[in-house]
């Protein structure tokens, strides 16, 4: 079994921020939240490292980051592009971002070759969620099925006090494997509810314990099969009804290979607070966070020692 990889999809990396060079480190030594993700991803045995990122972004990402990595980490990149497209397919007028999840992962399609895991590059996950998900895929092997595996979060511990989120919401079974995943575009705080929305009109309360998604996956290389084939469906419908907007989600995919019964999805639970900057009023939190498990020593001052 190949050594698992672990992808970070950055290529929309600052949009709701505000932009790539506004990013504001949240450590006291200039450290982004995706420096502590590889801190603890290299620490649960991860050695190589697929960033997808626009090319336009390129030359900030290595600044702030990649530069950094690559001194310590088997680094590459993909480059998540909006016309990179299957043949036959142009990208339609008024189209100016990429094509989502699904979308970045087939741009790593050239680099993938053994199991690996996927991660949000502005999301923190927790040491235990690498742990997790390394020790998943060191054995994962498809059979009759492809064996994927995904970390759980618990709802009420991923929101932001200062706006809306998009979460993957999950059904499981008894014997913890995913049964299907939703995407929910806006999840809100409201009047002291959980809710969500998908017109800005009707709102929808949500249990605070439901185990969502945060796009910390596990895949054998699969899966980028699988994607390959979905693309172009999404393609024939989002250019007839959202041409602009339609982003092919990696967990509706994931959903459908559940559904159609070709996929197992072994859900395993976290119970780490997430802490992400979605909104730039969310900064003051991460860092206070990062401050504290920096005393209680989960965190060394030098992260580049593992």
């Amino acid at each position: 079994m190949k050594e698992p990889a672990l992808v970070v999809m950055a290529a929309g990396m600052g949009s709701r921020f505000g932009g790539l060079k506004q990013i504001e480190p949240v450590g006291k030594n200039g450290e982004i939240i995706m420096d502590f993700s590889i801190y603890d991803a290299r620490k649960a045995g991860f050695k190589k490292i697929i960033c997808v990122i626009k090319k336009e972004i390129e030359s900030d990402f290595k600044k702030i980051i990649g530069d950094r990595l690559s001194e310590h980490v088997d680094l590459e990149y993909a480059y998540q592009e909006i016309d990179d497209l299957p043949e036959g397919y142009t990208v339609p007028e008024g189209r100016n971002k990429p094509w989502g999840t699904g979308h970045a992962i087939l741009a790593c399609r050239e680099l993938i070759d053994g199991p690996f895991a996927v991660i949000n590059a502005d999301d923190y996950y927790g040491q235990n969620a690498f742990k997790l998900i390394y020790d998943f895929l060191v054995n994962a092997e498809d059979d009759e099925k492809y064996r994927y595996a995904m970390v759980g979060y618990i709802l009420e511990n991923t929101l932001t006090d200062h706006g809306h989120v998009a979460r993957g919401v999950c059904t499981t079974n008894e014997n913890g494997y995913l049964e299907s995943i939703t995407e929910r575009t806006r999840i809100e705080k409201r009047n002291g509810l959980i809710q969500y929305t998908e017109d800005g009109s009707d709102w929808i309360t949500l249990p605070g314990k439901s185990i969502v998604s945060m796009n910390l996956w596990g895949f054998t290389p699969s899966i980028i099969g699988e994607l390959k084939k979905a693309f172009p469906a999404f393609l024939d419908k989002a250019l007839k009804t959202n041409p602009a907007k339609a982003e092919f989600f990696l967990p509706e995919v994931v959903d459908q290979l559940i559904k159609s019964q070709k996929a197992t999805v072994k859900v395993l639970e976290s119970q780490d607070r997430w802490y992400g900057v979605t909104y730039r009023e969310d900064k003051e939190i991460v860092v206070e966070a990062i401050a504290k498990m920096r005393e209680e020593g989960i965190y060394p001052d030098n992260l580049s020692i593992v």
